[in-house]
């Protein structure tokens, strides 16, 4: 695994010997003496881990911290805080300062490369969904994950994993005031649980008579639902073999026993505020889909979609030798109805169209604005006859009832022609069939208008 990890120390002996651990791994390792010089190297966009020494002159790393964790520029870096301070308040603060992790020197090698393995595989999936969710940068997607990320004032949902009640009720009493928590005994009913019931974390103790806790965490990085909600395991200290395990297998975090109050607080809500982050950025990537694909009027798919999506009905229509028919409607006179009521009348119309449109056809069937006032109905497994049925439907459903037009309870009458065309099996391409439909239409709107003709070939 190759990634960039920033040492931030202005002892130099200390940068060396981190940085001899991770080259041992083929870490990429950058380094920084002071606070400033830490900062500039994180905005520059090179770094993928920070391991940041507490106590530094001038700026501290507590201060580091928190600049890197204000600016929605650098605030999904993953920040371990290294230091010789030991005490859980020391790792309190730490973590409130928006640190991802906390290590105490001497640094344990094995815990300092499985928890740098582990935040650089959250990086990378947080790089992913920001480089997905890019395109909407022009309409300031810093601002808006930064709006979503502190958005995350609710209390998270947390399943607590533990078949001992003394220890999982001392646990609850811990997190009652900043957590909803439910508690399970049984392992596998915890999985069902997870993934059923979205939860913020899950809280796994180790311990268990008959259960490896490990094969729960397995269980749960395996399904999708419960892929990327963080793990944290509540373990012994003598259990340290079983806890590296743990990371390596996608544990996000720790916490041994006797357990602080105060870490386990600051833990949790380090792993829920990432999981929100990173949902927000899944949510800005679907929707930044939907609107590449959507017509924001209308709410109907838009010709970018027909035009990738109508080729893989075809070839699937083709493939399977079942039939495959479109429609294409034009309103008519719909350059009147924007002359006389303006666009905001004729957005009225337009939208009317839609819905109607809609609940004539099937779900199954792909519905487009196509551009303007023209729409496309694309319908798999669908002949010729029953197309022209449809597509007759459709226009007595138009014809039937006046459109709404603005606040003052006006109605117009709309109508609708519509060219039909179905796939020649054998001698046909989409464009063919597209060029048969508007063909029709033109037939229709030259005939009269407000009416459906089909085209047989």
């Amino acid at each position: 695994m190759t990634a960039r990890i920033l040492v931030v120390d202005d002892i130099p002996a200390n940068v060396r010997l981190l940085e001899a651990r991770l080259s041992a791994e083929y870490f990429n390792v950058l380094t920084a003496s002071s606070g400033p010089e830490a900062l500039e190297a994180c905005m520059a966009g090179r770094v993928d881990v920070v391991l940041l020494d507490v106590m530094m002159p001038g700026m501290d790393g507590f201060e580091v911290c928190r600049r890197l964790k204000s600016d929605p520029a650098t605030s999904h870096i993953p920040v371990v805080m290294v230091t010789a301070l030991d005490q859980a308040s020391d790792r309190v603060r730490g973590l409130d300062a928006g640190a991802d992790d906390f290590l105490t020197k001497p640094v344990n090698d094995l815990q300092l490369v499985t928890r740098v393995k582990n935040l650089v595989r959250l990086k990378t999936l947080t790089d992913e969904l920001r480089l997905r969710a890019s395109t909407t940068r022009n309409i300031g997607i810093e601002e808006l994950l930064a709006r979503g990320a502190g958005a995350g004032d609710a209390k998270p949902a947390v399943l607590l994993v533990d078949e001992r009640q003394s220890s999982s009720e001392r646990l609850v009493r811990m997190l009652r005031d900043v957590a909803e928590v439910t508690v399970t005994t049984d392992p596998q009913a915890a999985l069902f649980d997870a993934a059923e019931k979205p939860c913020d974390c899950v809280v796994i103790a180790t311990g268990f008579a008959s259960f490896d806790p490990l094969r729960l965490c397995s269980q749960l990085r395996s399904l999708d639902r419960t892929r990327f909600v963080p793990i944290m395991l509540v373990a012994g200290q003598e259990e340290e073999s079983l806890i590296i395990r743990g990371l390596d297998l996608g544990v996000n975090d720790y916490l041994t026993r006797p357990v602080d109050a105060q870490e386990l607080v600051a833990r949790l809500r380090t792993q829920v505020r990432r999981k929100r982050y990173n949902d927000h950025l899944r949510a800005s990537v679907t929707k930044t889909i939907e609107m590449a694909v959507t017509d924001g009027l209308t709410g109907l798919h838009n010709r970018r979609y027909l035009d990738s999506h109508l080729q893989t009905l075809f070839d699937r229509a083709l493939g399977r030798q079942r039939p495959l028919s479109v429609l294409v409607t034009d309103i008519d006179r719909f350059k009147a109805v924007n002359d006389g009521f303006g666009h905001d009348g004729g957005d009225d119309v337009l939208r009317e169209f839609a819905d109607r449109l809609r609940k004539n056809v099937r779900g199954m069937d792909l519905a487009c604005r196509y551009g303007g006032e023209e729409f496309v109905v694309v319908m798999p497994d669908t002949d010729f006859e029953i197309a022209a049925r449809v597509g007759e439907r459709i226009r007595a459903e138009i014809a039937g009832r006046p459109f709404p037009i603005g606040r003052d309870g006006k109605a117009i009458d709309v109508t609708v022609s519509i060219g039909v065309a179905s796939m020649l099996k054998g001698r046909d391409s989409v464009a063919d069939l597209i060029k048969r439909a508007d063909v029709a239409l033109y037939e229709a709107k030259s005939g009269g208008r407000n009416r459906v003709v089909a085209k047989a070939a």
